[in-house]
């Protein structure tokens, strides 16, 4: 079992993907209602988070499979992310600054989309195509660091004709608040700490969702 990481000396905003679910929850329905929402988690640590807001909304719970391009010398930053119908989005700033050849990112690219592929015949096995025409997509994840993963959720839901697209998380860092802004309709993050290191150094439990979690709360009432 993959344990959580430990942030000694900083104090945590959430016990665990459960209640920050259920806390960014009761904040969308302040706002709500919600009629023609449709709640997509990002998975795997999102689909918690989603659970929550889509019971607290009364909303469909979806899945909307993203996946992070790593740096080769630094696979947890993200220079860029693929999304499910085959869109990328990339950090070129950072990737020119660091010299990221176009063969590295070609072997990256190569690696996530066949994980991406994996889980979206796992998670969406059953379940029609998404069709976002006319709706309101909430986008849930359980944090942003980078935001790489968003914004090509973001550009995905665009593509699938969402009326609307709202980024919801319980934390992320201003800065990466700020550029989802200018691409998102609404971004609701419930924390937004100055001093960021990780997503998990905010949460009391962070231990690593597995699929079987994620089928099992898809398949949720």
């Amino acid at each position: 079992m993959t344990t959580s990481p430990s942030w000694p000396h900083l104090p945590k905003v959430f016990q665990d993907r459960t209640e920050a679910g259920q806390l960014l929850g009761a904040v969308l329905a302040a706002r709500g209602p919600w009629p023609s929402a449709v709640v997509l988690a990002l998975p795997r640590g999102g689909v918690p988070v989603a659970a929550e807001v889509a019971r607290a909304l009364q909303v469909p719970l979806d899945v909307f499979v993203v996946r992070k391009l790593g740096l080769p010398t630094a696979p947890e930053v993200a220079m860029g992310a693929l999304a499910s119908g085959g869109v990328q989005w990339l950090n070129e700033a950072l990737m020119a600054r660091l010299g990221v050849s176009a063969s590295a990112l070609a072997q990256v690219q190569a690696r996530e989309a066949q994980e991406l592929a994996r889980r979206e015949a796992l998670y969406r096995a059953g379940r029609g195509p998404l069709n976002l025409s006319g709706h309101t997509a909430l986008l849930v994840d359980d944090g942003l660091a980078t935001g790489a993963t968003m914004h090509a959720a973001v550009q995905a839901g665009r593509l699938l004709g969402a009326g609307r697209i709202v980024v919801a998380v319980p934390v992320a860092p201003p800065e990466t608040c700020a550029d989802l802004r200018a691409e998102a309709d609404e971004v609701v993050c419930l924390h937004t700490p100055p001093h960021f290191q990780a997503v998990g150094q905010f949460y009391g439990d962070f231990s690593q969702t597995t699929d079987a979690e994620v089928l099992a709360l898809l398949a949720g009432p």
